[in-house]
């Protein structure tokens, strides 16, 4: 692997990016405390790291995250374990396979991405045509109660020939980590209750809350049949092997000239539960005192008003004991050239009483290179570390003019304060 390459803070400098694939300790970032009592800000460097990287003209990676096995790897450090898809260029969400690679020493070294077989697409008969059936839009996170990695995401169905075509049923997956071996479980679909409501559900870039009592609120996307996508968060259980679906809490909905609400991610702060939801032309934000009951969603701004500039694409929670942030792309950085305006990605912090994101305190985690980087997920290594994993997506063709190559980041956040909430996680 090539050496890290230290810059000063605050000078992503284009040309020293483009020549390094590691980029060590970018800032120090002071983030303004919501809690006056506190003696020290929370604050936090930024480091990025390349694990991987697939760009040849005909495929590159999609959806990289991670989760850890605690005490698993060197010096009872977690290994951190990473799933991602193969895209397809020549079509459109096409995941042909499943990779994982993992590293025991906290991404000093990572394993080559090795194809997971048992998370290869199926062929199923659907309205009695064989279909070809993929898990994408996975995402791995340890269940402390169990103590095992399950991760989720959701189905994509394809024509014979790869093409997704609708309507087409859709369900969530899940799969185990066999910390033995090394390898996933086959992929299963959670069952759910009401076959023509959830025809076209699933988990998929969703980020799941675990209850104490070992019951998971998992949030889903569904679309009835010639209605608009609706979010909503449901409560399953899981004994370590099997996922089931106990109940669902409110449904949120959007009946306009959009495609709706999609793309859920849930996270507790300070007993009340947040959730963050995808739209075509901006994201929601909604609060609950249980997770599953949520007041009305009001779309994301800037704590001066303005709106925040997130659209068609999913936002996703970074959450330490003393401050809740939220990690995003938008509209307004210098970047009408990137698809959906789905780079850099950004990181800023939340005020929950407000339901706004502070502007003083954002901060780029990953520049922008020309490709999109809008998929993306969020693992807890420690208390001291969060890590945000994205990869560039090389579409559309001639996004590389801009310097991007495909690469895989490891978005670093590292920590002033020990996050208080990852005992409980662990």
């Amino acid at each position: 692997m090539p050496g890290k390459k230290k810059i000063s803070p605050y000078s992503y400098n284009r040309r020293a990016f483009l020549k390094s694939s590691l980029i060590g300790s970018v800032s120090l970032v002071l983030v303004p405390s919501l809690l006056s009592f506190q003696k020290e800000e929370l604050k936090y460097l930024l480091e990025l790291n390349v694990p991987t990287k697939l760009f040849d003209g005909k495929k590159c990676w999609s959806h990289p995250r991670a989760g850890i096995v605690p005490n698993l790897g060197v010096n009872k450090n977690p290994r951190v374990v990473m799933t991602m898809n193969s895209l397809d260029l020549a079509g459109s969400d096409v995941f042909y396979g499943m990779f994982g690679l993992h590293t025991d020493n906290l991404s000093e070294d990572w394993t080559k991405p090795e194809n997971l077989k048992t998370m290869s697409p199926r062929d199923e008969i659907i309205d009695g045509v064989e279909r070809p059936v993929a898990v994408s839009d996975f995402w791995p996170k340890w269940h402390s109660v169990t103590k095992t990695l399950l991760g989720t995401g959701h189905t994509v169905v394809y024509t014979a020939d790869w093409k997704v075509t609708n309507p087409r049923p859709r369900h969530t997956t899940y799969s185990i980590y066999n910390t033995k071996t090394g390898k996933w479980d086959n992929w299963q679909k959670l069952k759910m209750p009401d076959n023509e409501k959830f025809y076209n559900s699933g988990a998929g870039c969703v980020q799941r809350y675990d209850l104490g009592d070992g019951s998971i609120l998992l949030p889903v996307s569904f679309r009835p049949e010639g209605k608009n996508s609706r979010v909503t968060v449901c409560k399953c259980s899981f004994d370590g092997k099997t996922l089931e679906y106990i109940s669902n809490g409110t449904e949120l909905e959007l009946n306009d000239e959009t495609r709706g609400l999609g793309e859920p991610s849930l996270t507790k702060f300070n007993d009340e539960y947040f959730l963050t939801i995808r739209n075509d032309k901006k994201g929601f934000v909604a609060k609950s005192q249980d997770g599953l009951n949520f007041e009305k969603y009001i779309p994301w701004k800037f704590d001066d008003g303005t709106e925040l500039g997130s659209y068609n694409t999913q936002q996703h929670w970074v959450t330490h004991s003393e401050g809740l942030f939220l990690v995003y792309t938008r509209r307004g950085a210098n970047n009408d050239h990137v698809f959906r305006h789905r780079a850099p990605l950004f990181i800023a912090q939340v005020d929950t009483d407000k339901l706004c994101v502070i502007r003083e305190t954002e901060q780029i985690l990953v520049p922008e290179r020309g490709a999109r980087l809008g998929n993306f997920g969020v693992c807890d290594i420690s208390s001291n570390e969060t890590w945000v994993t994205v990869s560039e997506w090389m579409q559309p063709e001639g996004v590389e003019k801009y310097g991007s190559d495909g690469s895989v980041f490891v978005a670093k956040i590292k920590w002033n304060k020990p996050n208080g909430l990852i005992n409980q996680l662990l």
